[in-house]
């Protein structure tokens, strides 16, 4: 394989980084480092042909060891939150990483976007230009986690559109859950203000949140301004006093997905469009949820390429996920489980199409 890689840094205990860059051949273009699987830059072209990086991250390995908000990351073991950071499983009680107030987010502490992965460029399947296999095993008990888990995720670049594919798979050696999930701050004209971008998401209800935003219930999207079955601007509600968004200081909501999978076991999740640069991405997905984050934690306190402050509205991320805290809920069509035992395998897509 001729993919591309360079040395990106050492971490402080010495251990080395490298960077891989995937390429398509027709404008699309994705960089990733073996540090939490971070994509460091994704170039997609516009209306004019002209390429762009359309997700957030930083130009230096100190910054994604010390400062990420999650920019670029494979997420795990558990994507989203489980409140009280435990949950009970086959009777045993399980406690874990708390760093989201009371609650245990994204894995913890130190989730998968915290370790050191292997990478190796794969053999691409037919349809595909390039492919890379990331590997990590968690070991029993990290940040509280039953189990250990082998996982390896793979991006893949399409040879045939401006597609990246992104397939999970996992296997454990005693019962634990598993929520895998990607977290890339999406922009589309590159910089500005992500919030005038139009967003679909084919989902008729969506998890209300409490005061640590763990859900609630499942209410109807008819009426409210979560309401993005037809493509709307997302600054056109952000800003109304909806007891939902007061809570979340904007959008921090998990939305159960419409429609049944496709004969690839896919469905639509979410289509963002940006009117400025033409620029368009649909997501499709195996999961039965999707998270919509618009950034609202972005304070003006991290800096990006170039010296480019990041600050509320610069970034937004579209999550395919199972439901946040669904350790807690007993498994049915609307908490669908996320129980994975031994001689079982998760597997999980999520293809983000550009156009």
């Amino acid at each position: 394989m001729t993919m591309e890689r360079r040395d990106y840094g050492l971490l402080p205990d010495g251990r080395p980084v490298h960077e891989y860059t995937l390429s398509n051949g027709q404008g699309l273009k994705l960089t990733a480092i073996t540090l939490g699987g971070i994509v460091t830059g994704l170039w997609v072209p516009d209306a004019q042909g002209r390429s762009g990086n359309v997700v957030l991250g930083f130009d230096n390995l100190d910054d994604y060891v010390h400062r990420n908000p999650s920019f670029g990351i494979i997420v795990g073991r558990y994507g989203n939150r489980i409140a009280g950071a435990s949950f009970e499983l086959d009777g045993e009680t399980h406690a874990l990483s708390r760093n989201d107030g009371p609650n245990c987010l994204h894995g913890g502490t130190e989730g998968f976007g915290h370790r050191l992965w292997t990478a190796e460029p794969v053999e691409a399947r037919p349809g595909e230009a390039e492919a890379l296999l990331f590997s990590y095993t968690s070991p029993h008990g990290e940040q509280g986690f039953p189990g250990e888990l082998t996982v390896r995720v793979r991006y893949a670049l399409s040879a045939t559109d401006n597609s990246w594919r992104i397939d999970y798979e996992a296997t454990t050696d005693r019962a634990t859950v598993v929520n895998l999930t990607h977290h890339d701050y999406f922009n589309l004209a590159g910089q500005g203000w992500v919030l005038r971008h139009r967003l679909t998401i084919p989902a008729s209800r969506y998890s209300e949140v409490d005061a640590h935003l763990i859900p609630l219930q499942h209410a109807p999207v008819q009426g409210t301004p979560f309401d993005f079955r037809e493509a709307t601007p997302i600054e056109a509600r952000i800003r109304q006093s909806h007891p939902q968004l007061l809570r979340a200081k904007g959008y921090d909501h998990n939305w159960l997905l419409d429609g049944e999978p496709d004969a690839q076991g896919l469905r639509p999740a979410a289509t963002l469009e940006d009117p400025h640069s033409g620029r368009r991405m649909d997501i499709l997905t195996s999961e039965p949820a999707l998270q919509f984050y618009s950034g609202n934690f972005l304070d003006g306190s991290l800096a990006g390429p170039e010296g480019r402050i990041y600050r509320q509205g610069d970034g937004l991320c579209l999550e395919t996920q199972h439901n946040p805290d669904s350790p807690h809920h007993e498994a049915s069509a609307d908490w669908p489980s996320t129980v994975l035992r031994p001689g079982q395998t998760f597997r999980s897509t999520t293809i983000h199409r550009f156009a």
